[in-house]
């Protein structure tokens, strides 16, 4: 293939990918571009991409009007418990689903837990509902932090999994040999190299529980315990949306999220690629 034809398709290439980047990333740009404008502009008829007079009216009215910064504290609260407790039990879980495959019980415990991802939240709204009220669990944070931990735990404990089968048995049994125990095993010698895995483990369970609104909304009925998805829902009324309001929240919220990823970005490709090329 001649230069020429390299240069083309790579510069074809480069094209299509800034296209699809600006089309994932237009929605967020919009919202931010609305979050800017002052409310006539966002009523009007016919809407544009331009601001004439920026405004940070929306995102005063947000902090300083409503219970955003409440919202915003119970959400980091519950999604950091969440995280903690998923890293804690799907370390352990994918240790076994690695190393213990020969016992009786661990092939169906793994296919279940696989089933488990198959099932629609939704399908166990009410079931959920009505134990968190039997055991007087509604409106606190434990009714979210064991609803989001059962359904964070699955796939942390396949990503641990896939990590601690590309770690050869040979650095196992020289710990074992210099008396490491089985627990010791793992904190001293498996969790240091799995570092990239735990944070992209960590990274999924707490996006799954910082984005969650279903449970939020429905087992969570005070501004005092509210969380963040929920909150921003509110800005929608019953006969009017306050758009500014309700784009300038949104803003906010996405902010920590693209802001871990910046920072964090490294050891989630890593962690997501780990463990699926073996020898």
């Amino acid at each position: 293939m001649s230069k020429q034809k390299q240069l083309f398709f790579q510069i074809l290439t480069y094209a299509i990918l800034l296209g699809f980047s600006f089309y994932c990333l237009f929605p967020f740009l919009w919202m931010v571009v609305t979050a800017l404008k002052p409310t006539d502009q966002i009523r009007t008829v016919t809407p544009t991409f331009i601001v004439a007079h920026p405004t940070m009216e929306h995102f005063i009215n947000v902090i300083t009007q409503s219970k955003f910064l409440t919202y915003f504290r119970n959400s980091i609260f519950v999604s950091v418990i969440v995280t903690v407790l998923s890293l804690m039990i799907s370390i352990f879980a994918g240790y076994a689903l690695s190393r213990f495959i020969r016992f009786r019980g661990i092939k169906l415990f793994s296919v279940a837990m696989l089933l488990s991802q198959m099932i629609p939240g939704v399908l166990l709204l009410i079931p959920l509902y009505l134990t968190m009220k039997d055991l007087g669990l509604i409106n606190t944070y434990t009714s979210l932090i064991l609803a989001y931990t059962t359904f964070t735990v699955p796939l942390c404990t396949f990503m641990m999994k896939g990590f601690f089968d590309s770690i050869p048995m040979d650095m196992e049994e020289a710990a074992e040999i210099d008396g490491c125990s089985r627990v010791s095993l793992i904190f001293r010698i498996l969790l240091p190299v799995s570092l990239p895995s735990m944070i992209a483990a960590g990274m999924f369970a707490f996006l799954n529980s910082w984005n969650e609104f279903m449970f939020g909304f429905v087992f969570i009925n005070d501004d005092e315990h509210r969380t963040l998805t929920p909150g921003i829902y509110l800005f929608k009324g019953l006969f009017q949306t306050d758009w500014g309001s309700l784009m300038a929240s949104s803003v906010l919220s996405v902010l920590p999220v693209v802001l871990m990823f910046v920072f964090m970005q490294r050891f989630l490709v890593e962690g997501m690629t780990a463990g699926s090329v073996k020898g």
